[in-house]
């Protein structure tokens, strides 16, 4: 049985300085639930990557995006479930993000980055962020 693919746009939400990023936590009955992520979620037909993180961060953390700027593409099978994702680092933005959907999110130092549990697609993302911005 093919999985059907899925396609993620996410935003590595950057602090003024770029020390720190906004992460959130998954909901417990989520796939990969309890897990930290980057906040974000699926494009939509006839949208573009860009277009859906925008979307995506005004609906889950309460931000305006207004500088974005892609820092990388991958794709990751996980047993019950096949994703492509782009990961945007989200350098302006207007209004503060918070858990716009009762999920906890905190602003957390890079160099604490690796003191969270993120779902394993993320592992190659983190990586590049320390070698980006670390």
């Amino acid at each position: 049985m093919d999985k059907k693919r899925i396609h993620i746009a996410a935003g590595i939400i950057l602090n003024q300085d770029r020390s720190k990023i906004f992460i959130t936590q998954r909901p417990a009955k989520a796939h990969k639930g309890g897990f930290w992520e980057f906040a974000g979620g699926q494009v939509e037909q006839g949208e573009t990557a860009q277009q859906a993180v925008v979307r995506e961060l005004e609906e889950e953390v309460g931000i305006t995006t207004t500088e974005l700027a892609l820092l990388c593409s991958l794709a990751h099978d996980y047993p019950d479930k096949a994703l492509t994702f782009d990961f945007f680092l989200i350098e302006g933005f207007n209004g503060e993000p918070f858990g716009k959907e009762g999920q906890p999110g905190q602003w957390v130092a890079i160099s604490e980055l690796s003191n969270f549990t993120f779902p394993e697609a993320n592992e190659p993302v983190l990586a590049k962020i320390l070698e980006v911005l670390g």
